[in-house]
Protein backbone atom coordinates (compact mmCIF):
# COMPACT_ATOMS: atom_id res chain seq x y z
CA UNK A 1 0.00 0.00 0.00
CA UNK A 2 2.82 2.33 0.82
CA UNK A 3 4.52 1.79 -2.39
CA UNK A 4 1.62 2.65 -4.36
CA UNK A 5 1.03 5.60 -2.21
CA UNK A 6 4.29 6.61 -3.19
CA UNK A 7 4.13 5.82 -6.85
CA UNK A 8 0.89 8.11 -6.95
CA UNK A 9 2.71 10.51 -5.38
CA UNK A 10 5.67 10.37 -8.05
CA UNK A 11 3.14 10.20 -10.41
CA UNK A 12 1.16 13.87 -9.34
CA UNK A 13 4.31 15.50 -8.97
CA UNK A 14 5.81 14.59 -12.58
CA UNK A 15 2.87 15.46 -14.60
CA UNK A 16 2.75 18.42 -12.83
CA UNK A 17 6.46 18.93 -13.69
CA UNK A 18 6.05 17.83 -17.45
CA UNK A 19 3.04 20.33 -17.70
CA UNK A 20 5.19 22.85 -16.25
CA UNK A 21 7.82 22.09 -18.63
CA UNK A 22 5.38 22.04 -21.38
CA UNK A 23 4.34 25.65 -21.36
CA UNK A 24 5.23 27.97 -24.17
CA UNK A 25 5.08 31.67 -24.37
CA UNK A 26 2.79 33.54 -27.15
CA UNK A 27 2.70 37.20 -27.25
CA UNK A 28 -0.11 39.39 -26.16
CA UNK A 29 -0.34 43.08 -26.22
CA UNK A 30 -0.34 45.43 -23.50
CA UNK A 31 0.31 49.13 -23.06
CA UNK A 32 2.89 51.42 -21.91
CA UNK A 33 1.64 54.53 -20.96
CA UNK A 34 3.92 57.79 -20.92
CA UNK A 35 2.60 60.72 -18.91
CA UNK A 36 3.45 64.13 -20.92
CA UNK A 37 3.61 68.02 -19.43
CA UNK A 38 5.59 70.52 -21.30
CA UNK A 39 5.88 73.96 -22.64
CA UNK A 40 7.22 75.10 -26.20
CA UNK A 41 8.81 78.50 -26.49
CA UNK A 42 6.70 79.04 -30.11
CA UNK A 43 6.96 80.79 -33.18
CA UNK A 44 3.89 81.29 -34.74
CA UNK A 45 3.43 82.16 -38.78
CA UNK A 46 0.05 83.17 -40.05
CA UNK A 47 -0.14 83.42 -44.00
CA UNK A 48 -3.11 84.62 -45.42
CA UNK A 49 -4.68 81.75 -48.00
CA UNK A 50 -7.68 83.35 -48.84
CA UNK A 51 -9.24 86.56 -47.98
CA UNK A 52 -10.82 84.62 -44.64
CA UNK A 53 -8.34 81.68 -44.71
CA UNK A 54 -5.18 82.03 -43.11
CA UNK A 55 -2.58 78.64 -42.55
CA UNK A 56 -0.66 78.90 -39.31
CA UNK A 57 2.62 77.04 -39.06
CA UNK A 58 3.80 76.83 -35.83
CA UNK A 59 7.23 75.49 -34.60
CA UNK A 60 8.77 75.20 -30.87
CA UNK A 61 11.57 73.89 -29.11
CA UNK A 62 12.43 73.38 -25.31
CA UNK A 63 15.90 71.31 -24.95
CA UNK A 64 14.30 70.19 -21.36
CA UNK A 65 11.48 68.24 -23.06
CA UNK A 66 10.54 64.69 -22.28
CA UNK A 67 11.33 61.71 -24.15
CA UNK A 68 14.24 63.93 -26.05
CA UNK A 69 11.13 65.38 -27.52
CA UNK A 70 12.80 68.86 -28.06
CA UNK A 71 10.88 70.62 -30.84
CA UNK A 72 7.45 70.33 -32.59
CA UNK A 73 6.12 71.71 -35.47
CA UNK A 74 1.97 72.26 -36.52
CA UNK A 75 0.48 73.28 -39.52
CA UNK A 76 -3.29 74.18 -39.55
CA UNK A 77 -5.57 76.58 -40.98
CA UNK A 78 -7.43 79.02 -39.36
CA UNK A 79 -10.71 81.86 -40.01
CA UNK A 80 -11.48 84.69 -37.88
CA UNK A 81 -14.73 85.53 -36.46
CA UNK A 82 -15.15 89.13 -36.03
CA UNK A 83 -18.11 89.14 -34.43
CA UNK A 84 -16.70 87.31 -31.57
CA UNK A 85 -12.71 88.20 -32.01
CA UNK A 86 -11.97 84.36 -32.16
CA UNK A 87 -9.89 82.40 -34.17
CA UNK A 88 -10.67 78.75 -34.89
CA UNK A 89 -7.89 76.21 -35.96
CA UNK A 90 -8.41 72.84 -37.93
CA UNK A 91 -6.27 70.45 -39.23
CA UNK A 92 -8.66 70.63 -42.91
CA UNK A 93 -9.41 73.42 -44.80
CA UNK A 94 -12.22 71.69 -46.00
CA UNK A 95 -13.77 72.12 -42.14
CA UNK A 96 -14.24 75.69 -44.26
CA UNK A 97 -15.62 74.71 -47.42
CA UNK A 98 -11.86 74.76 -49.00
CA UNK A 99 -10.93 72.01 -50.75
CA UNK A 100 -7.68 70.76 -52.60
CA UNK A 101 -5.18 71.96 -49.71
CA UNK A 102 -2.80 69.69 -47.57
CA UNK A 103 -4.33 68.34 -44.13
CA UNK A 104 -2.18 69.63 -41.31
CA UNK A 105 -0.32 67.53 -39.07
CA UNK A 106 1.57 67.63 -35.72
CA UNK A 107 4.90 66.31 -35.04
CA UNK A 108 7.06 65.96 -31.59
CA UNK A 109 10.89 65.23 -32.55
CA UNK A 110 14.46 65.47 -31.62
CA UNK A 111 17.75 64.50 -32.27
CA UNK A 112 16.89 60.91 -32.51
CA UNK A 113 14.84 58.64 -34.28
CA UNK A 114 11.30 59.01 -31.53
CA UNK A 115 8.89 61.08 -33.05
CA UNK A 116 4.99 61.87 -32.34
CA UNK A 117 2.70 62.33 -34.83
CA UNK A 118 -1.06 64.35 -34.61
CA UNK A 119 -3.74 66.49 -35.38
CA UNK A 120 -4.56 69.32 -33.35
CA UNK A 121 -7.72 71.71 -33.16
CA UNK A 122 -7.97 75.35 -31.33
CA UNK A 123 -9.11 78.17 -30.70
CA UNK A 124 -8.14 81.92 -29.51
CA UNK A 125 -9.20 84.60 -28.41
CA UNK A 126 -7.30 88.53 -29.10
CA UNK A 127 -6.92 90.38 -25.62
CA UNK A 128 -6.66 94.12 -26.71
CA UNK A 129 -6.35 95.01 -23.61
CA UNK A 130 -2.94 92.88 -22.54
CA UNK A 131 -2.03 92.93 -26.45
CA UNK A 132 -1.93 89.04 -26.64
CA UNK A 133 -3.32 86.13 -28.60
CA UNK A 134 -4.48 83.56 -26.03
CA UNK A 135 -5.22 80.44 -27.19
CA UNK A 136 -6.35 76.65 -26.03
CA UNK A 137 -7.15 73.38 -27.79
CA UNK A 138 -6.19 69.74 -27.75
CA UNK A 139 -3.59 67.42 -29.86
CA UNK A 140 -5.05 63.51 -30.56
CA UNK A 141 -1.41 61.56 -31.05
CA UNK A 142 -2.20 59.31 -34.26
CA UNK A 143 1.02 57.70 -34.62
CA UNK A 144 4.74 57.78 -34.61
CA UNK A 145 8.32 56.75 -34.91
CA UNK A 146 10.99 54.77 -33.68
CA UNK A 147 10.27 53.62 -29.66
CA UNK A 148 7.21 55.26 -30.12
CA UNK A 149 5.90 53.57 -33.49
CA UNK A 150 2.26 52.47 -33.07
CA UNK A 151 1.71 55.75 -30.52
CA UNK A 152 -2.36 56.99 -29.52
CA UNK A 153 -2.82 59.81 -26.91
CA UNK A 154 -3.79 62.72 -26.41
CA UNK A 155 -2.44 66.53 -25.17
CA UNK A 156 -4.82 69.41 -24.27
CA UNK A 157 -2.48 73.14 -24.46
CA UNK A 158 -2.53 76.50 -23.56
CA UNK A 159 -0.22 79.00 -25.46
CA UNK A 160 0.01 82.81 -25.87
CA UNK A 161 1.94 85.32 -27.73
CA UNK A 162 2.06 89.15 -27.51
CA UNK A 163 0.66 90.88 -30.56
CA UNK A 164 3.05 92.34 -32.93
CA UNK A 165 2.30 95.41 -35.00
CA UNK A 166 3.45 93.87 -38.16
CA UNK A 167 1.43 91.57 -38.97
CA UNK A 168 3.28 89.74 -41.48
CA UNK A 169 6.14 88.78 -38.47
CA UNK A 170 5.65 85.56 -36.30
CA UNK A 171 4.06 85.57 -33.46
CA UNK A 172 6.51 84.56 -30.57
CA UNK A 173 5.00 82.68 -27.36
CA UNK A 174 5.19 79.98 -25.31
CA UNK A 175 2.92 76.71 -25.53
CA UNK A 176 1.69 74.36 -22.12
CA UNK A 177 0.90 70.91 -23.36
CA UNK A 178 -0.37 67.97 -20.59
CA UNK A 179 -1.63 64.56 -21.09
CA UNK A 180 -0.35 61.13 -21.84
CA UNK A 181 0.45 58.85 -24.88
CA UNK A 182 0.52 55.11 -25.19
CA UNK A 183 2.57 52.27 -27.58
CA UNK A 184 1.98 48.65 -28.01
CA UNK A 185 3.96 46.47 -26.21
CA UNK A 186 3.78 42.93 -26.36
CA UNK A 187 3.89 40.51 -23.27
CA UNK A 188 4.74 36.87 -22.99
CA UNK A 189 1.66 34.57 -22.12
CA UNK A 190 1.52 31.07 -21.00
CA UNK A 191 0.39 28.14 -23.11
CA UNK A 192 0.58 24.49 -23.35
CA UNK A 193 2.57 23.08 -25.90
CA UNK A 194 0.60 19.47 -25.91
CA UNK A 195 3.36 17.70 -27.98
CA UNK A 196 5.94 18.31 -25.03
CA UNK A 197 3.71 17.19 -22.54
CA UNK A 198 2.01 14.12 -24.62
CA UNK A 199 5.63 12.98 -24.79
CA UNK A 200 6.23 13.38 -21.20
CA UNK A 201 3.76 11.10 -20.16
CA UNK A 202 4.50 8.76 -22.50
CA UNK A 203 8.12 8.53 -20.88
CA UNK A 204 6.39 8.80 -17.42
CA UNK A 205 4.31 5.50 -17.71
CA UNK A 206 7.28 3.75 -19.06
CA UNK A 207 9.18 4.50 -16.04
CA UNK A 208 6.17 3.91 -14.09
CA UNK A 209 5.91 0.28 -15.82
CA UNK A 210 9.41 -0.36 -14.70
CA UNK A 211 9.16 0.75 -11.24
CA UNK A 212 6.26 -1.26 -10.64
CA UNK A 213 7.50 -4.45 -12.29
CA UNK A 214 10.51 -4.47 -9.87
Amino acid sequence: MRSIFKVNTWLVAAVVSVASVGMSWQKSDAQTIFDFDTFYDTEVILQPITSDLTRASITGSNPNAPYGLTNFSSTNYSQFNPATGTFTFVPDAAQFGVQGLPVGMDMYFGANADKLVGLSNATAVIDNVNGVLNGSGTVTITGGEGRFAGATGFFSFTESEPLNADPTAPLRGRAFLKGSFQIPKTVPEPRTDMTLVSAGLIGIAFLMRQYIDR
